[in-house]
């Protein structure tokens, strides 16, 4: 599996997964919330299924 998910891509992803998931759990924005694990596991990982079926890559190129 090759990265294809950028840095500050991947800050953007975490960023907006844990607050999806702290509203989720604390009851604030209901169910829907959860689906923040989603751009927190691809931006941990680095890899996003959509991007790779699509031949995005927000990484940079190593030389």
């Amino acid at each position: 599996m090759k990265s294809n998910v950028g840095g500050i891509d991947r800050i953007i992803r975490i960023a907006i997964g844990l607050v999806l998931v702290g509203l989720a759990a604390t009851g604030t924005v209901g169910l829907w919330g959860w689906i923040g694990i989603v751009p927190l596991a691809t931006g941990l990982v680095g890899w996003c299924p959509p991007y790779a079926l699509l031949g995005w890559n927000t990484c940079r190129v190593k030389n």
